[in-house]
């Protein structure tokens, strides 16, 4: 089983960035996956859910109306379209896979940094 993001780097506030979480050795399409972030020194965050078929999103508050998370099934792979980004924006984001009632898999993660 593999989580590997990439998309990750130095942005300057306001510009735009495209994560992508691609995924291998599972049933992908019968996953829900999450997108969650860590700055240093504090606790892991959600930032965006989206349910196995794509049908529903959720997006914590922070980010509603700046990130979008999707998913191509047939690529199996998940993205994060993040727009105007903040320098507290800044962490490092994680891809998750959940299928209830006890599969649950991590990405090693990718560095998003923003600052002028």
């Amino acid at each position: 089983v593999q989580l590997v993001e990439s998309g990750g780097g130095l942005v300057q506030p306001g510009e735009s960035l495209r994560l992508s979480c691609a995924a291998s050795g599972f049933t992908f399409s019968s996953y829900d996956m999450r997108w969650y972030r860590q700055a240093q020194g504090k606790e892991r965050e959600l930032v965006a859910t989206i349910t196995s078929a794509g049908g529903s999103t959720t997006y914590a508050d922070s980010v509603k109306g700046r990130f979008t998370i999707s998913r191509d099934n047939a690529k199996n792979t998940v993205y994060l379209q993040m727009k105007d980004l903040k320098p507290e924006d800044t962490a490092a984001y994680y891809c998750y896979a959940r299928r209830l009632p006890f599969n649950a898999y991590w990405g090693q993660g990718t560095q998003v940094t923003v600052s002028s």
